[in-house]
């Protein structure tokens, strides 16, 4: 499952989404992770109310599962969460090494509802009501 951070160091999950100078992309799975991508932005950012800053961002995730901001405002989080990317909020610049390691942990024991449904984005839902 892909996971996203708002960063402007690339290194710590410490950006506003809407203010990150940086995406960093990764690969992870419960037998570890794998770097994708960094994606850069410029501009001014820091511009409330500028929701055409947020249109790169939202299509530089649409294949990530979940986000990582030190903040998202509201038009952003909405606009996230309708892209079946799960927002998580951290309450204090956190090191993207730290959490890569606390979710591949999740991944190998028993993940909560919520991170089973956001591993299961972009494949197809199948019922089986035998089962």
């Amino acid at each position: 499952m892909k996971i996203a951070f708002a960063t402007q160091d690339l290194k710590r999950v410490d950006a506003h989404f809407g203010w990150a100078r940086n995406i960093a992309i990764y690969d992870v799975g419960p037998e570890g992770h794998r770097f994708v991508e960094a994606v850069e932005f410029s501009g001014d950012l820091q511009e409330d109310g500028n929701e055409d800053k947020l249109a790169p961002k939202i299509e530089a995730i649409k294949d990530c599962a979940i986000l990582y901001v030190a903040a998202i405002g509201g038009s952003g989080a909405a606009r996230v969460v309708a892209s079946n990317i799960h927002p998580m909020k951290v309450n204090q610049p956190e090191e993207i090494a730290d959490l890569l390691a606390k979710i591949e942990d999740v991944l190998k024991g028993t993940p909560p509802p919520w991170l089973r449904k956001a591993m299961l984005k972009g494949q197809e839902r199948t019922i089986d009501f035998d089962e």
